[in-house]
């Protein structure tokens, strides 16, 4: 069991690079990782350059990167001084990176070389330090974009005269930061619109209170092998995928592009992980695009995979092969931050793949309810984390359903510069209000029915829950997602078929134009008439329509639902 003196993330650092030093740490798929030890001493040297910069305690530091080795080694520069990171998803528009910069104060930023025109027209006298996140070079004040290379190029001897002097520094006398649990160790904004913007902050507790929770649930040693393809800017990915292996010394790798399903697949293969961080999003396309289909496509086939016997074992060989294609050694498949849709997850059980499900949100560090993989129920994200409480508020006197309520040493301090905000989540003696609807079984695992806010009123005063719906109507073997929301006192749904299945499989997909049309329309009713079936009175469909576009989603890969709700 690891135990820090204080559970803050300079404490993290310190026990670290003490009991892994030999031990790969941070590197890319193709690189030369970086041992604990070697992490420790670049960390501290990033740090002196920080404190030289005029970077105290408190400060906040930004951080605008895909993911890289880097990102980390700025993360932990920033936090283990006593400063505050404000990490900003790399997807953001320029416009949200400058409002969250401006609202944050932030008065250095981390910024990837691809990047740094979001932030090169932000006001210098605000953001008064910019590094390069490749090498941590200091850009100029008012450095172009296209002058970068030349910058990359040559160096700079300011920023060479500040390694020097830090690394003099730290040979003579070792960076000590005065933290303690309840410092803000870093600001995670939900959103980049000046409207929506909220500023989670979360402390050093928060996190790695989180950290070890979770390490107790995979059971993460300094063995483990980590992929990553999730977003560090977000708190899921951060505190999971990152400080959790990090606490327990395991070696986490990136992937320097996009990971496109090749570049995945190639990565996998090279890493051979035994742990991964991962959205539902990313096991249901390799579901329904690459699975699916080799049990559906034939006549009696198809036949065959409906009788439960055979469609178990065909789940089962096609589970050693997804394995094998993930590796071979992993052992621990973490889904979060959306629902995963009972199909995928029937399909996961049959196959015998280790997969666990956590419960969270930004403002929780995130996780507050999960289970390990053998511990799995279908459908449920397992019972809460050791030392967080939950409750349900106002249950219903049948279902006893209502929202979840927690109060956790990893629920965050409140929202930045927003006390409207905070106090309408979070009660005087620490009761946080997660918005979300769930109710327990007798075994105390948490099922988790929907978001409050989406609650949609039957005819009688029924709890509709759109997400339930979804979950019908995405069993479909040619329905990739769906959106279901009221419209004129009617439910309705918005589909997005898989027309690489449509073009395949029927045969008026390949004719005139019109009579494409009409074979997708009458191809909407036949779903909406099945979906109907299977369906409470109160929450069958009026009309379902057709999505051409995959919808638009949040960095956890949730759908923005305010986008596609029609009044």
């Amino acid at each position: 069991m690891i135990e820090l003196d204080k559970m803050t993330l300079y404490h993290v650092l310190e026990s670290s690079s003490k009991n892994f030093a030999d031990y790969p740490s941070l590197s890319f798929v193709d690189g030369v990782p970086l041992t604990y030890r070697d992490l420790y001493a670049k960390v501290k040297e990033i740090s002196h350059i920080l404190s030289q910069q005029g970077i105290v305690k408190g400060d906040r530091v930004a951080i605008l990167s895909e993911n890289k080795p880097n990102w980390g080694i700025a993360y932990l520069a920033i936090t283990t001084m006593g400063a505050i990171a404000v990490p900003i998803l790399p997807d953001f528009h320029a416009n949200a990176v400058h409002h969250i910069i401006r609202h944050s104060e932030s008065k250095a930023i981390f910024v990837s070389e691809s990047l740094y025109s979001k932030v090169e027209d932000v006001d210098a006298n605000k953001l008064e330090t910019v590094f390069l996140l490749e090498d941590f070079q200091l850009v100029p004040k008012q450095t172009k974009k296209d002058m970068l290379e030349e910058v990359v190029k040559e160096g700079l001897k300011e920023f060479n005269r500040l390694r020097d002097a830090a690394m003099h520094l730290g040979k003579k006398n070792a960076f000590i930061a005065q933290i303690e649990e309840d410092d803000l160790a870093e600001i995670i904004y939900t959103s980049g619109t000046t409207g929506h913007s909220k500023g989670v902050m979360l402390t050093h507790k928060n996190i790695v209170f989180t950290g070890l929770a979770t390490i107790a649930i995979v059971n993460a040693t300094k063995t483990d092998r980590l992929l990553s393809i999730l977003p560090l800017s977000h708190t899921y990915e951060c505190t999971l995928g990152f400080i959790t292996p990090f606490i327990a010394g395991s070696s986490i790798y990136y992937i320097k592009k996009p990971p496109t399903p090749r570049l995945l697949t190639e990565a996998m293969m090279k890493v051979k992980p035994t742990i991964m961080c991962s959205v539902p999003l990313v096991i249901e396309k390799i579901f329904k695009m690459r699975i699916l289909p080799k049990f559906t496509h034939q006549f009696v086939m198809r036949n065959m995979y409906k009788i439960s016997t055979v469609r178990k074992k065909l789940h089962q060989m096609a589970g050693k092969k997804l394995m094998e294609s993930f590796g071979g050694e992993l052992r621990a498949f973490a889904i979060g931050g959306a629902s995963l849709t009972p199909e995928v997850e029937k399909f996961l059980r049959e196959a015998n793949f280790p997969y666990c499900i956590g419960y969270g949100l930004t403002e929780t560090s995130p996780l507050i309810a999960g289970t390990r993989p053998e511990d799995t129920k279908y459908r449920s994200t397992g019972p809460p984390l050791k030392d967080v409480q939950m409750k349900i508020d106002k249950p219903h006197p049948i279902t006893g359903e209502g929202e979840i309520l927690v109060k956790s040493p990893n629920v965050m301090k409140g929202y930045y510069k927003d006390k409207e905000r905070t106090a309408e989540v979070l009660s005087k003696d620490g009761w946080f209000r997660t918005g979300d609807l769930g109710v327990f079984d007798d075994d105390g695992y948490l099922y988790i029915k929907g978001r409050s806010k989406n609650v949609i009123l039957g005819p009688s005063g029924e709890n509709i829950y759109p997400e339930e719906i979804e979950a019908v109507i995405n069993e479909t073997e040619y329905v990739l997602e769906s959106l279901v929301f009221e419209q004129n006192k009617q439910l309705v749904a918005r589909v997005h078929l898989n027309y690489d299945w449509l073009d395949k499989e029927l045969d008026c997909m390949k004719q005139s134009e019109s009579k494409s049309e009409q074979c997708v329309k009458d191809l909407l009713e036949n779903l909406r008439k099945h979906v109907n079936e299977h369906l409470s009175s109160f929450s069958k469909l009026a009309r379902i329509i057709e999505q051409t576009e995959p919808f638009e989603k949040t960095p956890t890969q949730k759908i923005k639902r305010y986008l596609y709700i029609e009044s």
